[in-house]
């Protein structure tokens, strides 16, 4: 059986590329060359910050480690500001902009945390590098900072992201909530330059964090308007689930299992009709996704590697590197004044 497993995520995986190549042209019949015109993210580069800020990376390490330590639900925390930045306009930390009508006001935004961890690693930055270092930049790194504290893969992180202008509130409301089908979901991911694999592998961060009582409800009790709970759930965890939410705004552990660890378990409790989220389970039931679940699942060093892969992809989404696009802010919740 785990050969099974191998075996069908390697196909998966060869499909996925084949894809790629057939709708990037290269299996097409050759054409004339044409002159290769970079893409936004072709300007990032690890080296970025070598002679204007050496020892960006350091500070925000030992910034992310220090509130980790305090709190270890931060590191969750943070990942997911990250999805929610690359999310909406891209990697350009909208999302941190705080005025009226901006995204960090959305009522999809409610439940966002980490927003001090940032300001507070700016404001240290800004002390050593005045106006070098992008919020975006700062925002990204400190998502592969947490996910390394809480036991996942390092990977390097390109730099040279600028700072959006534009947060509307609007916009951030599209973000997947936990309720949207499959279908739902993999034409928000390709929307972004992602695809079906980077949808489960990323769907897998859900092996930390917590989801409000309120984003589970339906299914708890009323699901689809029948009065009764949702029967994609496994009897003895919907009886766990009531348990911990007479509250509406209770929280719960997105994995069941072990939720302090970085790990497939995620990936197996989907197998045991435990996901918490209606999105969760989802991918377990669907053609689409499923094989990849069930790879993921006995083979963790798939995963690993993997999450480092989409982790890069995601911080590549759509971002800001030209001269003429967005700045670098100097306080991360505001728009430059000039």
């Amino acid at each position: 059986m785990r050969w099974c497993f191998s075996f069908v995520f390697v196909l998966v995986l060869v499909v996925l590329h084949l894809d790629g190549l057939a709708k990037s042209g290269a299996l097409a019949t050759p054409k004339t060359a044409s002159p290769k015109v970079s893409s936004p993210q072709d300007l990032l580069s690890f080296t970025h910050y070598l002679n204007t800020c050496p020892d960006v990376e350091g500070i925000i390490q030992n910034k992310v480690r220090a509130w980790v330590k305090k709190d270890y639900t931060l590191a969750a925390s943070i990942i997911r500001l990250h999805f929610h930045d690359c999310a909406v306009r891209g990697c350009d930390a909208s999302i941190l902009l705080n005025h009226a009508g901006s995204e960090r006001r959305a009522e999809a935004s409610k439940t966002l945390r980490g927003f001090q961890v940032i300001e507070e690693i700016k404001a240290e930055v800004e002390k050593r590098c005045p106006g070098r270092v992008s919020c975006a930049d700062i925002l990204t790194a400190a998502a592969r900072d947490a996910t390394v504290l809480i036991g996942g893969p390092f990977w390097e992180v390109p730099f040279g992201r600028k700072d959006g202008k534009v947060s509307i509130a609007r916009e951030a409301n599209r973000v997947p909530q936990g309720h949207e089908n499959v279908t739902d979901l993999i034409q928000f991911f390709q929307a972004r330059g992602l695809n079906i694999l980077d949808l489960v592998i990323l769907s897998g961060s859900h092996t930390i964090g917590r989801s409000t009582c309120h984003s589970i409800q339906h299914r708890l009790s009323n699901f689809n308007g029948t009065y009764k709970p949702n029967p994609s759930l496994n009897a003895t965890y919907l009886r766990v689930l009531k348990g911990k939410c007479g509250r509406r705004y209770n929280y719960v552990d997105l994995d069941g299992t072990t939720p302090r660890k970085f790990d497939t378990e995620y990936y197996k409790n989907l197998g045991k009709k435990m996901g918490l989220l209606s999105t969760d389970q989802g991918l377990y039931r669907d053609s689409r996704t499923s094989p990849i679940v069930e790879a993921l699942a006995t083979q963790p060093e798939l995963f690993t590697n993997q999450f480092a892969v989409s982790m890069v992809k995601l911080g590549n989404v759509q971002v800001l590197t030209g001269k003429k696009d967005g700045e670098i802010r100097g306080n991360c919740n505001l728009v430059n004044p000039y």
